[in-house]
C-alpha cells in the first residue's frame, strides 16, 4: 500500500511539473496533479494484483481503465474550472505514457534484436491505443451524460 501512496505522489509530481513545462494557469496545476495521481492509482491497482511479470492484458485494461478515469475526471475539472479539458487532459497521461517500453524498442532495434524490439513494440501500441480509447469513451460518456441532463430538464 505505501508503494501506491509513494507512486501516488511521484506521479503527482510528473503532472505538475509537465504541467509547469507546457505553461497551464497555475490554477489548474493542482486539479491537473490530482487527476494524473488517481489515474497512475487506479492503474496501479489493476496491475498490481497480477504480481511480478504483467499479462499485456492486464496492462492494457489498467491503461484503458486510467485513461477513462483521466478523462472524466478532466472533463469535470474544465466544468468546475471554466477551462479547456486539454489543460487538464495532457499533463494528467504524462505518469501513463509508455517510455520505458519506447526506449527498449529503439535500443533493440540499434543493437540487433529485432524480435525482442517488436515485442516491446506492441506493448508500446497497446498501451497508446488504450489510453486513447479511454479518453474516447470518456469523452463518450460526457457527452450521453450532459445531453441525458438537458433533456431532462427541458421536460
Amino acid at each position: 500500500m505505501i508503494h501506491i501512496i509513494i507512486e501516488g505522489i511521484l506521479a503527482y509530481a510528473a503532472t505538475v511539473g509537465f504541467g509547469i513545462i507546457l505553461n497551464i494557469p497555475r490554477h489548474a496545476l493542482n486539479v491537473a496533479g490530482w487527476i494524473g495521481a488517481a489515474g497512475w492509482a487506479v492503474y496501479e491497482l489493476i496491475v498490481l494484483k497480477s504480481g511480478p511479470q504483467i499479462p499485456l492484458a492486464q496492462m492494457a485494461i489498467g491503461m484503458l481503465t486510467a485513461g477513462l478515469l483521466i478523462g472524466v475526471l478532466s472533463n469535470w475539472a474544465a466544468r468546475v474550472k471554466h477551462m479547456p479539458v486539454i489543460l487538464f487532459n495532457i499533463p494528467s497521461l504524462v505518469p501513463l505514457v509508455p517510455g520505458g517500453q519506447a526506449y527498449q524498442v529503439i535500443r533493440n532495434l540499434v543493437t540487433g534484436h529485432g524480435n525482442i524490439a517488436l515485442d516491446y513494440l506492441g506493448q508500446v501500441i497497446a498501451i497508446a491505443g488504450m489510453i486513447a480509447l479511454g479518453f474516447l469513451l470518456s469523452e463518450l460518456l460526457v457527452r450521453i451524460t450532459y445531453r441525458l441532463r438537458h433533456a431532462l430538464k427541458a421536460k
